[in-house]
């Protein structure tokens, strides 16, 4: 403050002998208005700076403080908020993984297990088709074996009718009895007959 008048009072007469010469009337300070004006300019400005400096620069700062430490406090609070889901994104990735790896161990479970049932329903189904083809293959054997004898009595009533109306004379038995199994063994009819 005292260099602030200390200034004016140094620059006030070389500014009033400038403005004397130049002929400026609001530099004349020899004009006793001119330096009531000057004065309570400075006056003014003394007030001002005070003023400033005191009450209104502090309450400034005050809030620029408070600005900076609630950029500060909410600049915190993102970094915490950002690490948290940081750490939930993490989270959820693992869950994800984990419940990928169990979806894909209930979905081989599921199809081993699948396949385990039709390969037992599978090998139920063949036990089955081969008990029936086998039911099936005797019945057949049997139909054959009753069809070959049928054959044998029919070939020996019909043989043994010819030999009679041919000789006149009805065939021994036993003679016809072989001479038939050989004509059958010959066809290869008697044979399966046979090995069955």
């Amino acid at each position: 403050m005292r260099l602030l008048l200390a200034l004016l009072g140094a620059l006030l007469p070389a500014t009033a002998l400038a403005a004397q010469q130049a002929g400026m009337p609001q530099f004349q300070f020899g004009n006793p208005l001119t330096l009531t004006q000057v004065g309570w300019m400075a006056v003014i400005f003394l007030a001002l700076y005070i003023l400033l400096a005191r009450w209104a620069l502090p309450q400034a700062g005050a809030v620029l403080e408070e600005r900076a430490r609630r950029i500060a406090g909410d600049l915190d609070a993102a970094k915490a908020a950002k690490s948290e889901a940081d750490k939930t994104a993490a989270e959820l990735a693992a869950a994800t993984r984990h419940a990928r790896a169990e979806a894909q161990a209930a979905i081989a479970a599921a199809t081993a297990a699948a396949r385990e049932a039709a390969a037992r329903q599978a090998a139920v189904l063949n036990a089955r088709l081969e008990a029936e083809l086998r039911e099936a293959e005797e019945r057949i054997n049997a139909a054959r074996d009753q069809a070959m004898g049928a054959l044998r009595e029919v070939a020996s009533a019909a043989a043994a009718t010819m030999i009679a109306r041919l000789t006149g004379r009805p065939p021994p038995a036993a003679a016809l009895a072989d001479a038939i199994e050989t004509s059958l063994a010959r066809t290869a009819i008697g044979s399966g007959a046979r090995g069955s």
